[in-house]
């Protein structure tokens, strides 16, 4: 089975992992191009991947589970809903590869195809449609095998309790391995439809992910691990014994000695546990990078969202963790003309970039998602949010310019991941000179920078 990604939604520079909180997106969306479907082996399934980088983890699910039936000649597209625009795009791939392939079997499923599956089942270039839950049950595949399956499979995922251990199996490139801890949310932000996609949040147990990374480390040699899922500081809240992801965190790195580094993907600041803000002081092998979920810098905007925290939350938070861990960076999502942002509003998130010392910004300008409370809300025009969009990105890449600038000559330890380029602790890129293993962990001393990346040497 081939396996093509779109992944822009979640870059390896972003948040590595969730479905992104800014769910509102257009531009940072589902716009790049999708890879091309394989055609040389036409008998052999395909998975294309829309969207974030959970539903590519989830594709890996689905790749072995349709290998394990047998599933030939068949092209499942695993789709994103976080915008009008990712659905469109998934509709135009959908018939895209009707062309490229007339006589596969095309499977719809993911986030799209659970929130609104009439409109695909409605599509004469579409056998199958598949829920999230379905999608992740080898039954699903091999009654498609049998072709024994409804034309529509997609149950109230509001329904669903439980994460499956089946579930946590890492993926990714060799340097470094994603494990899959949580699923859901049970949050309603005004902007973001995902909710209605994932169903409610829900943990895998902290046994099975200790398991999980033990053997992503003992037997296939990863140094590196994230541990992701839609809303992971949500993580424990269904669990007996008060389990939460800093208790997580804590027992991953006690049970798993051999692991030499520790990430996180996108925390929701706000819900982040004493027991995980201890780690980061205490723990160095806790990468002290944390992609945050802000949003906004104005208090205001921030209510319209239905967010939980406020902008002094967020300069709290950070300051703290700066004070437990001096060489934290941080990233954030931000959302350039959310509905009703004054000029002032949108001055108080801009602001906030340097309030908070943030490093990796990503920014979204407002992309009405119907279904959501923010879709109903007084819009802004266009030209408004593609230029507070592009002056936010002004001052992200100031902020991401003066962090390279304070990294010139220190030595740092890098994960390599392909050839001439490998990551920081805080996920900042270094390109080197010479041919170094991929998820090798080298020393190297940083001699300049580009715009947009370090350079350095690596020590003989």
């Amino acid at each position: 089975m081939h396996e093509t990604h779109q992944t822009s939604l979640a870059p390896d520079n972003a948040a590595m992992g969730d479905c992104p909180s800014a769910a509102a997106t257009g531009a940072a969306g589902c716009s790049a191009p999708v890879a091309a479907i394989s055609t040389d082996l036409p008998s052999t399934p395909d998975v294309v991947t829309l969207g974030c980088r959970l539903n590519a983890y989830e594709s890996e699910v689905i790749r072995r589970n349709a290998i394990a039936a047998g599933l030939d000649n068949a092209v499942v597209v695993n789709t994103c809903a976080v915008t009008g625009e990712a659905v469109r795009q998934a509709r135009q791939t959908i018939r895209r590869i009707r062309r490229e392939r007339p006589d596969a079997r095309i499977i719809v499923t993911g986030c799209a195809a659970q929130i609104e599956p009439e409109l695909f089942a409605k599509m004469d270039a579409v056998d199958h449609v598949v829920g999230n839950d379905d999608k992740l049950a080898p039954d699903t595949y091999r009654s498609l095998a049998l072709d024994s399956l409804p034309r529509v499979v997609v149950n109230d995922i509001m329904s669903v309790s439980e994460t499956a251990s089946h579930m946590i199996d890492g993926i990714g490139s060799r340097a470094r391995a994603y494990v899959q801890v949580q699923n859901g949310c049970d949050h309603r932000c005004t902007f973001c439809i995902i909710p209605f996609g994932r169903g409610p949040s829900r943990s895998v147990a902290a046994g099975d992910v200790v398991t999980e990374i033990r053997r992503l480390v003992d037997e296939l040699g990863f140094s590196e691990v994230v541990l992701t899922g839609v809303d992971i500081t949500s993580y424990g809240g269904d669990l007996p014994g008060g389990m939460r992801l800093g208790r997580l965190v804590r027992q991953i790195l006690k049970l798993v000695p051999a692991l030499k580094r520790l990430r996180l993907s996108s925390i929701d600041q706000v819900e982040a546990d004493p027991d995980l803000m201890r780690a980061l002081a205490e723990e160095e092998r806790l990468m002290p990078h944390l992609h945050l979920s802000m949003q906004s810098g104005d208090d205001m905007i921030l209510k319209r969202m239905k967010r939980r925290h406020s902008r002094a939350d967020a300069l709290r938070f950070c300051a703290e963790a700066r004070r437990l861990r001096p060489d934290v960076v941080f990233g954030a999502d931000l959302i350039a003309g959310f509905p009703t942002e004054t000029e002032q509003m949108f001055e108080n998130t801009r602001d906030i970039i340097d309030h908070c010392g943030l490093t990796f910004v990503h920014v979204f300008p407002f992309s009405a998602r119907r279904g959501t409370p923010a879709a109903r809300m007084p819009q802004l025009s266009g030209p408004v949010v593609k230029d507070r969009a592009l002056r936010l990105r002004e001052g992200a890449e100031q902020a991401l310019a003066a962090h390279l600038e304070s990294q010139v000559g220190r030595t740092v330890d890098l994960l390599m991941e392909k050839p001439g380029l490998g990551r920081t602790p805080q996920f900042t890129e270094v390109e080197v000179a010479g041919a170094h293993r991929i998820g090798a962990i080298v020393s190297a001393t940083i001699t300049g920078r580009s715009s947009v990346r370090l350079e350095g040497e690596v020590a003989s």
